[in-house]
């Protein structure tokens, strides 16, 4: 059996699309930190992600406002899930920072209907394809594993 929200789909997608946003500001942030400590081998690839969650956060911003919302706005700085003293430490901050950007865009999925679940659909396989890369594997469910036993 299914429960109705209360609230309407128009404020679970709001919700949603505001965790969405939150996500990218932090994601745009730690990869101004692994652009600086990534190696010249893998700069460019650094640089073309923190451009793709620049353009999402910028979308996301929009369709936070064409839905009657105020988007969040970004931190002054965010905290580091570890140190990142050099490039190895910087590419395992990328893994999870893409990582954290699928499990919010799991979540948009599922609020959402129409294009704009499209739309976070793409966006949570462009993070999970970036993951791959930085981390060097997989995970069968992109933006799920972390959520296993929490429901």
């Amino acid at each position: 059996m299914t429960t109705l929200d209360p609230r309407g789909d128009t404020a679970r997608e709001l919700e949603a699309l505001q965790a969405a946003l939150a996500a990218e500001h932090a994601a745009v942030y730690g990869y101004g930190v692994v652009g600086g400590r990534v190696g010249e081998d893998r700069e460019n690839e650094a640089a073309a992600a923190h451009a793709a969650h620049r353009s999402r956060r910028d979308s996301l911003a929009r369709t936070v406002r064409d839905l009657g919302g105020k988007p969040a706005a970004a931190a002054a700085g965010y905290a580091l899930p570890f140190p990142v003293p050099d490039a190895a430490a910087a590419i395992r901050l990328a893994a999870v920072l893409e990582e954290r950007v699928a499990a919010v865009y799991s979540d948009l999925v599922r609020a959402a209907e129409g294009p704009l679940r499209l739309d976070a659909a793409g966006a949570l396989r462009e993070a999970a394809v970036r993951a791959v890369r930085w981390r060097g594997s997989g995970v069968a469910f992109p933006g799920l594993a972390e959520r296993a036993g929490q429901d």
